[in-house]
C-alpha cells in the first residue's frame, strides 16, 4: 500500500490552511461587493460565514484527530457511510479545487491588468460578455506550470514557500490594517447599507453568506494533507479550527479597514476595491502592499489547491474509484505526480472559460463545498454516535455547534438549488457546471472497478489507524456495509 511521507512541519501546515483560504479576487472585487451587499453585507456575511465554517471546522477536528489519513472528507464519508458517499465527497472537492484553479488561471491576469492595463490586448474570444486576451491567459498558463513545479518537488518544499509567503503576505496586511484605521473614519463606514436600496440589510447580508464560504473553503486542505503532516492528530485537528478562524479574520479585518478609509459607497463605485481605495486615497505604497497581499494570495492558494486535489485523486484511486495511475507515486519524492497533472490539465482547460467565468466558478463552488460540510457533519455525528471517535464529554453545548453548521450548509444547498431564491445560482451557466460535473462523476463512479471489499477499502484509506478505529474494545464503530449499485 502507498504511503505518503511525512514531511510537512506544523508552522507550515497552518500557513498551508489560513493562506490556502486567502486568495486574490476579493481585494478587488471588494468593489462589486460593497454594490451589491453595501459594506454591512460584505463584513456581516464574512462574519457569518467564518461563524458557521468554524462550526464545521469542530466536526473536522474531530474527525482529522481520529483519522488523519491523505483525502480528509473522502475518508470519513467512507468510514461512517459507504464508498458511493465518499466517491461522491471527493467528487464535488475535485471540481471545487479545480475550479478554484481555473478561477485563478483567470484572476492572476485580471489582477495584473490592473497594474498594466496593456495587458488586455489581443482578443481571442468571449464567454459571458467577457473577452479573453491572450496575455491574461498566458500568465495564468505559467503561474500554473510554475506552481505544478514547486508541488512537482514533494510537499516538504512546497509547504516551506508556502510559510514564507505566508509570513510576507500577514506582514503587508497588518500595514495595510493599520494605515486604513489611522487615516479613515467610523463616519465612512456608517451607515453600512444603503438606506435608498430596496434590498433589506437582513437579504443583503445572508446573500454574501454563499459566495463568502466559497472564500472559507480551503480549511479542509489540512485535513486532507494530514497523512504528510509531522504533528499528533490532536495538532492538526486544532489547526483545521485555527486556519478558519485566522482566514476569516484576515478577510473581515482588511475589508472594514478598506471601508473605514474612505466612503465606502465611493469605493463601492471604484473597479479594485481595496487597492483602489488606498491609491486614492493617497497612498500610493499602501496600494502596491495590497495588490502584494492579492497576488502572494494567488500562489498560496494556487499551492494548497495543487497539492489538495492532487491528494483527493489518490485517495479515490488508493480505493480503486478513480484509475489506478492517480495512485501511483514517485520513487524519489513519494509525490503523486500523476494527480498533479491531471489536475492541472483540468484547470488549465476549464481557465479558457475567461474572466466571465469568475462568479460561475464563486457560487458554484459554494455548493459543492456545502454539500461536502453538510456530509462530514453528518459523519462526525454518525461516527460519535457509534463511538468511533473515542471517550466524548456525555453533556457539552460544543457537540451542538457542528449540528449549526451542517443544518446552514443544507439550507445553503437548498437556496441555491431554488431558482427563485435569492441566493440561487445564476441560470443557465452555474446549473450547468453543477449539473455537468455532477453527471461527469456519475459516469465515472460507474465505469470505475469497485472491486474492493469494505475491510479492504478501509485499510487502504486508513492505513495504521485501521486497529485504532475498529479494533479497540472501547471505541469499536463496526464497518458500515458498502451499497454499491453494480
Amino acid at each position: 500500500m502507498s504511503e505518503l511521507r511525512k514531511t510537512i512541519s506544523v508552522p507550515a501546515l497552518i500557513a498551508i490552511g489560513a493562506a490556502g483560504v486567502i486568495g486574490s479576487s476579493w481585494l478587488y472585487l471588494g468593489s462589486e461587493f460593497f454594490a451589491d451587499f453595501g459594506a454591512g453585507g460584505t463584513i456581516l456575511g464574512f462574519i457569518i460565514a467564518t461563524a458557521l465554517a468554524a462550526c464545521v471546522a469542530l466536526a473536522y477536528s474531530a474527525l482529522a484527530n481520529r483519522m488523519p489519513r491523505a483525502g480528509g472528507e473522502i475518508v470519513y464519508a467512507v468510514v461512517a457511510g459507504n464508498s458511493f458517499l465518499g466517491f461522491i465527497v471527493g467528487w464535488l472537492l475535485i471540481g471545487a479545487y479545480a475550479s478554484m484553479v481555473a478561477f485563478y488561471v483567470t484572476a492572476t491576469g485580471r489582477l495584473l491588468s490592473t497594474v498594466w492595463p496593456e495587458l488586455n490586448s489581443v482578443a481571442l474570444y468571449s464567454v459571458g460578455g467577457e473577452t479573453i486576451f491572450l496575455p491574461i491567459i498566458a500568465i495564468g498558463f505559467a503561474l500554473t506550470l510554475i506552481v505544478l513545479a514547486m508541488n512537482w518537488f514533494g510537499a516538504e518544499f512546497s509547504s516551506r514557500a508556502q510559510l514564507v509567503l505566508f509570513s510576507i503576505m500577514v506582514i503587508f496586511a497588518a500595514a495595510v490594517v493599520v494605515a486604513g484605521f489611522a487615516r479613515g473614519s467610523f463616519d465612512n463606514f456608517w451607515p453600512m447599507f444603503d438606506s435608498a436600496s430596496e434590498t433589506s440589510p437582513v437579504v443583503s447580508t445572508l446573500s454574501f453568506v454563499l459566495p463568502a464560504f466559497s472564500f472559507l473553503t480551503g480549511f479542509g486542505v489540512v485535513a486532507i494533507l494530514a497523512e504528510e503532516a509531522r504533528a499528533s492528530a490532536k495538532r492538526i485537528g486544532q489547526i483545521v479550527v485555527l486556519s478558519v478562524v485566522l482566514a476569516g479574520a484576515f478577510y473581515t479585518i482588511v475589508l472594514l479597514a478598506t471601508a473605514w478609509l474612505l466612503p465606502w459607497e465611493e469605493i463601492a463605485g471604484m473597479t479594485n476595491g481595496t487597492i483602489e481605495a488606498f491609491d486614492v486615497a493617497g497612498m500610493p505604497l499602501l496600494s502596491t502592499a495590497a495588490f502584494l497581499i492579492g497576488a502572494l494570495g494567488i500562489v498560496t492558494t494556487f499551492i494548497a489547491v495543487f497539492s489538495a486535489s492532487s491528494r483527493l485523486m489518490f485517495a479515490l484511486a488508493r480505493i480503486e474509484l478513480l484509475p489506478p495511475m492517480l495512485h501511483k507515486l514517485d520513487a524519489k519524492t513519494g509525490t503523486p505526480r500523476n494527480a498533479l497533472l491531471f489536475t492541472t490539465g483540468i484547470g488549465l482547460v476549464l481557465g479558457l472559460l475567461g474572466p466571465g467565468a469568475l462568479v460561475w466558478f464563486l457560487n458554484t463552488i459554494g455548493v459543492f463545498i456545502a454539500i461536502v460540510w453538510a456530509v462530514t457533519v453528518w459523519a462526525y455525528y454518525r461516527l460519535r454516535s457509534q463511538g468511533g471517535l473515542g471517550p466524548q464529554p456525555s453533556r457539552s453545548w460544543t457537540t451542538l455547534l457542528p449540528a449549526v453548521g451542517g443544518i446552514a450548509s443544507v439550507v445553503i444547498v437548498f437556496a441555491a438549488l431554488i431558482p427563485a431564491s435569492p441566493m440561487s445560482l445564476r441560470w443557465p451557466f452555474e446549473y450547468l457546471i453543477f449539473i455537468g460535473w455532477i453527471a461527469l462523476g456519475v459516469v465515472l463512479y460507474f465505469r470505475s472497478p469497485r472491486r474492493m471489499p469494505r475491510t479492504d477499502v478501509l485499510r487502504s484509506l486508513l492505513g495504521d489507524y485501521y486497529d485504532r478505529q475498529f479494533g479497540e474494545t472501547d471505541s469499536p464503530a463496526p464497518p458500515v456495509e458498502d451499497h454499491p449499485v453494480r
